[in-house]
């Protein structure tokens, strides 16, 4: 599966005004809050997102994909990996 190159730069420039459904909007303003600051998050954002269509399910794999994400990026560059050595 290829992505529309026109999609890519409009979520890389601002998913907020990108043309994007009010349901991946949702989920991406969870995303968001959780990678900055997890303790952030509470119940309040999960209804938000049961509001969107997420079930449970759905809420546990949107964060742990995330978390995921997270993690192994700051595991990269913690080794600086992709880094030019100094």
């Amino acid at each position: 599966m290829t992505l529309d190159a026109g999609m890519v730069e409009a979520l890389e420039k601002d998913y907020a005004s990108a043309p994007i459904s009010a349901q991946d909007r949702v989920m991406l303003d969870y995303v968001i809050k959780l990678t900055k600051d997890a303790t952030k998050v509470g119940p309040e954002d999960h209804d938000r997102l049961r509001d969107a269509g997420f079930d449970d399910t759905g809420i546990l794999q949107i964060t742990l994909i995330a978390s995921w994400f997270n993690y192994i990026n700051r595991v990269a560059d913690g080794l600086g990996v992709g880094r030019p050595a100094v």
